[in-house]
């Protein structure tokens, strides 16, 4: 990604696109997701998962989803 494509978007090699993060919701229960940039992930605390980010793409499989463990939910 180039900086002016970063400027363009507001994307960076260190973290999704703003907007994209504004309208994704967990692909099954349709609620919201959180952002944890330390760990690369979109939590669902309804589905008690985190899809990973691989690559700065957001990989809402449920197959490929970690279940989140009793301090995470």
């Amino acid at each position: 990604m180039t900086r002016d494509t970063e400027k363009e978007t507001g994307a960076s090699d260190h973290g999704l696109d703003p907007a994209l993060l504004a309208v994704l919701v967990c692909p099954v229960t349709r609620g919201p997701l959180d952002y944890d940039a330390i760990k690369g992930e979109l939590v669902s605390r309804q589905l008690r998962k985190a899809f990973p980010i691989r690559q700065g793409v957001p990989v809402m499989l449920v197959e490929e989803a970690r279940d989140l463990d009793e301090s995470e939910a």
